[in-house]
């Protein structure tokens, strides 16, 4: 059949919801990959003969490809085709997870890590992207973004229950192999569903813009993931070295961004007041979830004496919040618009997270966590999900992929800081517990050290998500009725 191209708000896609379906499932697998391995590390580490000093790489070869490359990943599929893209990416992490799973060293193993990040990069915002130009009536993309948003606040949580299944089961492999058959169906499925979609005109890569981009962000990731993991923590020269390097690069990729024609990143993106706002507001979210995730994983497991599978059944009701909560948020929106659902959503996660401060050496799940793991997703679900759409309200449909892609990279950026500040201040507060209170005859510290530390990551990841409470008042300021009549710039081209 000969391709015929119509513009989107014209000839609505028919089998949107059903791409939609497509798409989330692939969203779900991009997001707990991040956390999947997390319980598994042990028996990673044990089986490859991976040392303690370098098993953290398994985690961060993903984070340092997948963070670094989202901004070249989203431009490419602008230009190349969405569907093609996400296809692509599909197979090609399907490909990586096959690779991981027949690891036999740690070299072999950060390399299919790593190669899992290259191509969720490209996979991620061509999904996003492909839910922002498929539903354009305000309701209805409320309900879609309530979809994404709901698997992007809960993929952590199934990652790590997910994890605990597999590695007390069938083995630590199958945290790799699960991703082949989702991938491979997932793909089929794209090919047979999904329409495609890209940008109009001729296609122009800005290849110094996307290197600039592409080794600032590596270093910026790569910088602060050492100070939270080096022994100087923030005087560690590699990380001032690289910190230094991104700062370099980074604003020299804003100089040239201005000056070119064909931008990697056209600035009018984050320009806008609401979007800007909206990335920023994911950026620190993102720092302060860290918090959360983090320091509840090892009061689990190292306080409480949990194993992997427990540990990660216990932050189920994390993701059933979230989940549940998201329908609740899709049908509000419409009514309230943004605004309102961001800055109360915050405040109600800061809540549950300073509830965490009760929490002691004891085993009190049921009366001093479990009551966060109710409150906290909620508050999240009405932060997750309008901020989704705001940070893509206005972009002309030429410039969703790399929109999308920004949304993703100041959630990456933002963990990334997260992870180094509140450790090392975690890390501050233990060693001066460990100095009033000393060591047990075992050498280890008490318990009651380890809970102090963690007290302060949750601390100051309540805080963090009260800063995103007021960026979002200070710059999202968009009336409910400028939000139902956002304006589609320019209608992507669809390929049917």
């Amino acid at each position: 059949m000969a391709d015929s191209v119509l513009p989107a708000s014209v000839t609505p896609d028919a089998n949107r919801w059903r791409m939609l379906a497509v798409v989330a499932i692939a969203q779900l697998m991009i997001v707990l990959d991040g956390s999947i391995v997390n319980v598994a590390l042990p028996h990673i580490g044990d089986a490859l003969n991976i040392s303690q000093a370098n098993i953290q790489w398994v985690v961060t070869a993903y984070i340092l490809a997948f963070g670094s490359l989202l901004l070249l990943g989203g431009r490419i599929a602008d230009f190349w085709g969405r569907k093609r893209a996400f296809v692509v990416g599909l197979v090609g992490f399907a490909a990586a997870s096959a690779l991981g799973g027949v690891a036999t060293s740690e070299a072999h193993m950060f390399a299919a890590r790593g190669l899992q990040g290259v191509f969720a990069a490209l996979m991620a915002p061509a999904a996003l992207s492909l839910v922002t130009v498929a539903f354009t009536e305000p309701k209805e993309r409320a309900k879609a973004f309530g979809v994404f948003g709901a698997l992007s606040g809960a993929g952590a949580a199934i990652g790590l229950i997910i994890g605990g299944l597999l590695t007390d089961g069938p083995g630590w492999r199958w945290v790799m192999w699960v991703n082949v058959p989702i991938a491979l169906v997932t793909a089929i499925l794209a090919i047979v569903i999904v329409r495609e979609s890209k940008a109009g005109g001729h296609p122009h890569f800005d290849i110094p813009g996307a290197l600039l981009a592409t080794i600032g962000l590596f270093s910026l990731v790569y910088g602060f993931t050492r100070v939270a993991q080096a022994e100087h923590g923030w005087a560690d020269p590699l990380a001032i070295a690289c910190l230094a390097i991104a700062a370099i690069l980074l604003v020299a990729f804003v100089w040239f961004e201005r000056r070119t024609d064909h931008p990697l990143l056209p600035l009018r993106i984050p320009a806008d007041r609401v979007r800007g706002g909206s990335y920023l507001t994911f950026l620190v979210v993102g720092a302060g979830l860290t918090a959360m995730f983090l320091f509840l994983s090892f009061y689990m497991q190292i306080v409480l004496g949990y194993d992997a599978l427990k540990t990660g059944l216990h932050f189920l009701p994390f993701s059933l919040g979230i989940i549940l909560t998201a329908g609740i948020v899709a049908r509000v929106l419409p009514k309230t618009g943004p605004r309102p659902l961001m800055i109360g959503g915050l405040i109600v996660a800061a809540f549950g997270m300073l509830l965490l401060l009760r929490t002691t050496a004891d085993d009190q799940y049921w009366t001093h966590v479990f009551p966060s793991m109710v409150i906290i997703p909620i508050g999240m679900a009405f932060v997750f999900i309008p901020t989704s759409s705001t940070a893509l309200i206005g972009v002309e449909a030429r410039d969703a992929g790399v929109a999308s892609a920004l949304l993703n990279t100041s959630q990456q950026v933002g963990g990334s800081v997260g992870l180094a500040l509140l450790t090392t201040l975690s890390l501050s507060a233990q060693r001066a517990s460990i100095a009033e209170k000393g060591l047990q005859d075992n050498g280890q510290p008490f318990p009651e050290s380890l809970v102090a530390g963690y007290h302060v990551g949750y601390f100051w990841g309540a805080i963090l998500l009260l800063l995103g409470a007021a960026i979002a008042f200070v710059f999202v300021r968009i009336k409910k009725h400028e939000f139902h009549s956002e304006p589609q710039d320019e209608a992507p081209a669809m390929a049917i």
